[in-house]
């Protein structure tokens, strides 16, 4: 972290404005928060910031508005979550600048929180435009991102703002980076990593990328399919993009010349139907039936992966094994992850993991909390493992 200020470099925020930007894109229904892990991540941020008495003013997003203010995504139900998780008040303005930000803002008490309304109702934030930057600007004196999953966009709140104002980083973004540096950055090798998912065609950026910086790479779910088919394996009904074979091949090539082995299914369990229940059977990867598909990969399988798993000091995870969301074809990516989550609390793996699809994975397996750092930012975590420079990162360093 030498590269970034963190709150450790901000010797006195008492009376200080302190914009936080923050990520509260969470699902909400019926006017209530389903989820709040991501408001209990920046908890830790707010409340350091609080007792040292700064005066917080928190800055998100919320879904996407198309043309302007939208009641449905205003942020004000998100006021009452953050202040119940906070443990403390949380006030609410309803614009992000202006008239209305500002005297929301002017009222503020040291150690007080507010939280400005949706910054995607001015379409200038995505923009990165200059005098909105400006406006945001005029509301604080110091700036702090704790949003590693918005950091993908150079956005106002994101990156502008990191260069109008003295920048720092918060403590979920610089647990993230730390996570991050320790994944890929400079890891302990050897290292390994899991990628799975339906289609290769969203991850050939990250595949290319990874083959040149882990020892080995098991490719899972549909898109070790593509791979399979381009070896000259017949999938069956499996989900393939068969117009990938040469994409798939290239890889291949790639990770050899790099020296990381590609570690694909020898077996998978098959079925006719894609429901859970299905009936299913367990075949070898050459010999899946014309009309059925793969939809896990088989326990010789599971037992290579998790055979690398014993061998590597560092794992990076996107993506299951197999289609997870229904039984039993979730068992792979269950027994994977379980198994990486006993190492690393044994102390021999640091292990991180990020995706959607893989922080669902993890918490159906039970061991989420097991991992040495599960990331919930999505796109940018998968923008950081293709090797990607993130703005609302690159913007921050020293």
């Amino acid at each position: 972290m030498a590269d970034f200020k963190t709150l450790d470099d901000l010797s006195d925020v008492s009376g200080k404005r302190v914009l936080v930007r923050v990520d509260l894109n969470v699902p909400v229904a019926d006017g209530k928060v389903t989820d709040l892990t991501r408001i209990e991540r920046v908890v830790p941020t707010i409340k350091e910031l609080s007792d040292k008495g700064a005066r917080v003013i928190l800055l998100a997003h919320f879904g996407r508005p198309k043309d302007g203010p939208a009641p449905e995504l205003s942020l004000r139900p998100i006021a009452a979550a953050t202040a119940e998780v906070l443990g403390r008040p949380v006030a609410f303005a309803e614009d992000c600048v202006g008239e209305k930000a500002e005297q929301a803002v002017a009222a503020l008490n040291n150690g007080d929180v507010l939280l400005l309304e949706n910054t995607r109702f001015y379409k200038g934030e995505e923009k990165n435009d200059p005098a909105l930057t400006e406006q945001f600007a005029a509301l604080g004196d110091i700036y702090v991102n704790d949003a590693f999953s918005a950091a993908h966009r150079a956005h106002c709140s994101t990156e502008g703002l990191a260069r109008a104002l003295p920048a720092y980083a918060g403590r979920t973004m610089q647990a993230e980076l730390e996570a991050l540096e320790k994944g890929l950055g400079a890891p302990v090798k050897p290292v390994i990593a899991i990628v799975g998912g339906a289609k290769v065609s969203t991850k050939i950026d990250l595949l290319m990328n990874l083959v040149k910086k882990v020892d080995a790479l098991v490719i899972g779910g549909g898109m070790a399919n593509t791979f399979l088919a381009a070896r000259g394996t017949d999938v069956g009904k499996s989900l393939c993009e068969h117009d990938l074979a040469n994409t798939a091949k290239q890889i291949m090539i790639e990770a050899a010349t790099a020296g990381c082995a590609i570690i694909l299914p020898v077996d998978g369990v098959v079925a006719r139907e894609f429901k859970a229940g299905a009936a299913n059977e367990t075949v070898a990867i050459d010999s899946v039936p014309a009309d059925a598909m793969i939809l896990d990969v088989g326990e010789k399988t599971v037992e290579a992966v998790n055979q690398w798993i014993d061998r590597a000091a560092t794992l990076v995870w996107n993506g299951p094994l197999g289609a997870f969301e229904i039984e039993p074809f979730d068992k792979a990516t269950v027994s994977a992850a379980r198994h990486a989550a006993a190492r690393t609390k044994a102390g021999r793996l640091v292990s991180v993991a990020g995706g959607g699809d893989t922080v669902a994975a993890l918490n159906h397996a039970g061991v989420a909390d097991d991992f040495t750092y599960v990331s919930t930012a999505g796109g940018a975590f998968l923008e950081w493992m293709e090797g990607k420079p993130l703005p609302g990162v690159e913007v921050l360093k020293a």
